[in-house]
């Protein structure tokens, strides 16, 4: 099954995919319908979020990402209204990694970079 995904940065070194903070777990939304992924897109915009692009993948491909990355996720129903939690965090985690890549090694840079190429 194809879904739909939100990205920031798409197809950049920075890319990053969306993802919902509950608690000390991150999740995934994968949209089954391309317009339900875009109006969320433009509810996060609504707050003042950075612009994500809404990109289509394989069901399976993004979870294995984020199994890989250690991720939940869950499949947004086409037609279900899903609403952007009314916080967001100060620093998302791409903002955070373009900080500290003075502090990774290149190895963890290698390793990131499999991980997004796996999603293309």
């Amino acid at each position: 099954m194809r879904v739909f995904v939100l990205l920031f940065n798409a197809r950049t070194e920075n890319e990053g995919i969306h993802t919902i903070q509950m608690g000390d777990r991150n999740k995934v939304y994968m949209f089954e319908s391309e317009d339900d992924a875009t109006r969320f897109a433009v509810l996060l915009e609504a707050q003042d979020f950075p612009t994500p692009t809404v990109e289509e993948f394989e069901e399976e491909e993004i979870m294995e990402f984020c199994r890989g990355v250690d991720y939940d996720w869950e499949v947004i129903p086409a037609g279900k209204l899903e609403i952007p939690p009314e916080h967001n965090v100060e620093k998302t985690d791409w903002e955070l990694e373009t900080d500290q890549t003075s502090e990774k090694t290149e190895t963890d840079l290698d390793k990131i970079k499999r991980q997004l190429e796996g999603l293309l």
